[in-house]
C-alpha cells in the first residue's frame, strides 16, 4: 500500500501540473452547468421538458465531468507507457496492484473534489433561478458518484493500458459521446423510447446519470437500487479487467 500512494502522489502531482486537467476536468462542466441552466430557462415552461432543470441537470453534469477524468486517466497512462518511466519501474519491487491503484487513487480524488464543485455550484444555482434543491440529496449524489468515478477510470486505465497517447484520446471521446447522449445527460432517451431506449438499457452509461439524479432528488426507488447494482457491478468488473490487463501488458513489456 506505501508503494501504491507513493505512486499516487506522483500522478497527482503530474495531473495537477497540467493546465489542461484544469480546463476539462473542473472549469468545461462546470461551464456546461451554467450554460445549459440558461438554455433552460429559455425554454417555455408549457413545453415539459425538465432534462435541462437544475436538480437533473446537476446529476447529468456530474457524470459528464468524471467522463474527463477518464480521458486524463488515459492520457496518463498512455504518456507513461510511450517512454521510459514505467519500464523502469516494472524493474522494482512494484506490482500491478500498485500500479493500478497509483492511477485510480489520484483519478478518484480528483473526481470527488470534482462533483463536490459540481454541486455546490448547482446548489448556488438552484438559488439563483429559484429552485428548491435538496442539501441532502446533493450529498448522498457525491456519495454514489464514487462508484460511477471508479467505473469511468477504469476504461480510461484500461484505454491507456492497451493503445497509444494517439489513439487512447480518440477511444476516450467515444466514451464520452456515448455518456452524454445515449447515457441521457444532454438527450432524454426514455422520453424517445423505441431502439434508441433499448440500447441506451444495454449500456452502463444511462445507469449513472439515472443513479445520480435519483440520488440527488432523494429518491430511492426501483431505479435507484436497479442504477446502483449496475454501475457497482460495472465498477468491479472493469476495475479487476484493468487490473489483470494492466498486469498482462506489464509482463509482456518487460520480456
Amino acid at each position: 500500500m506505501k508503494r501504491s500512494i507513493c505512486f499516487a502522489k506522483r500522478n497527482f502531482t503530474e495531473m495537477s501540473r497540467d493546465l489542461l486537467s484544469y480546463i476539462f476536468c473542473v472549469a468545461f462542466p462546470l461551464a456546461m452547468l451554467v450554460i445549459m441552466t440558461l438554455v433552460n430557462e429559455s425554454i417555455p415552461k408549457d413545453a415539459g421538458m425538465t432534462i435541462f432543470r437544475i436538480d437533473n441537470l446537476s446529476g447529468g453534469v456530474a457524470v459528464f465531468g468524471q467522463t474527463f477524468v477518464m480521458l486524463f486517466t488515459a492520457l496518463t497512462v498512455s504518456k507513461d507507457r510511450s517512454g521510459s518511466f514505467l519500464i523502469r519501474l516494472f524493474a522494482s519491487p512494484m506490482k500491478s496492484s500498485d500500479f493500478t491503484n497509483g492511477y485510480i487513487f489520484p483519478m478518484l480524488l480528483i473526481s470527488v473534489i470534482q462533483s463536490c464543485l459540481t454541486m455546490a455550484v448547482s446548489f448556488i444555482i438552484s438559488l439563483i433561478v429559484g429552485f428548491d434543491l435538496n442539501v441532502l440529496g446533493l450529498l448522498v449524489s457525491i456519495c454514489v458518484l464514487i462508484p460511477t468515478a471508479v467505473f469511468f477510470i477504469s476504461i480510461g486505465l484500461i484505454f491507456g493500458t492497451l493503445f497509444n497517447q494517439n489513439a487512447a484520446p480518440g477511444l476516450c471521446s467515444i466514451i464520452i459521446s456515448l455518456g452524454s447522449f445515449i447515457g441521457g445527460i444532454w438527450f432524454d432517451a426514455e422520453s424517445t423510447g423505441g431502439i434508441l431506449l433499448k440500447i441506451a438499457e444495454c449500456l452502463p452509461f444511462i445507469y449513472c446519470t439515472k443513479l445520480v439524479r435519483c440520488a440527488v432528488k432523494l429518491d430511492f426507488g426501483k431505479d435507484f437500487f436497479l442504477s446502483g447494482t449496475v454501475v457497482l457491478l460495472c465498477a468491479v468488473f472493469f476495475t479487476a479487467l484493468s487490473s489483470l490487463l494492466f498486469k498482462t501488458k506489464m509482463k509482456a513489456d518487460l520480456q
